[in-house]
């Protein structure tokens, strides 16, 4: 279980939603679902983590508490740290190994 003490972040997880543009189609936008405090860790080492570098991608995980809430997250939201208005791409969401918070594979655009 994470401690509390290293949850500093403030993440905001937004939602895809579809709405009607003004000439009748649709139009795709994030929606904001919920704010959460995380642990951010930008991933180190390792051949996919360097490749990814070199594109340009930074992967990072932000651990948080399991809840009903956090249990929605797809990889067809985003996260979005509220202080900085960084946005994060999720590439997946998986149980921490102690089960109780979910550590959430995102990537960040250089």
């Amino acid at each position: 279980m994470a401690e509390a003490g290293r949850l500093t972040e403030r993440i905001a997880f937004d939602a895809v939603i579809q709405t009607q543009g003004e000439g009748g189609g649709t139009v795709s936008g994030f929606e904001e679902r919920f704010v959460v405090s995380a642990r951010r860790r930008y991933l180190r080492g390792g051949e996919g983590v360097q490749a990814a570098r070199l594109e340009g991608r930074r992967p990072l995980v932000l651990t948080i508490r399991r809840s009903s809430q956090s249990e929605m997250i797809t990889a067809e939201w985003r996260a979005r740290d509220t202080r900085s208005s960084e946005v994060y791409d999720i590439k997946s969401v998986e149980p921490s190994e102690d089960r109780r918070d979910l550590d959430v594979l995102c990537e960040v655009e250089a």
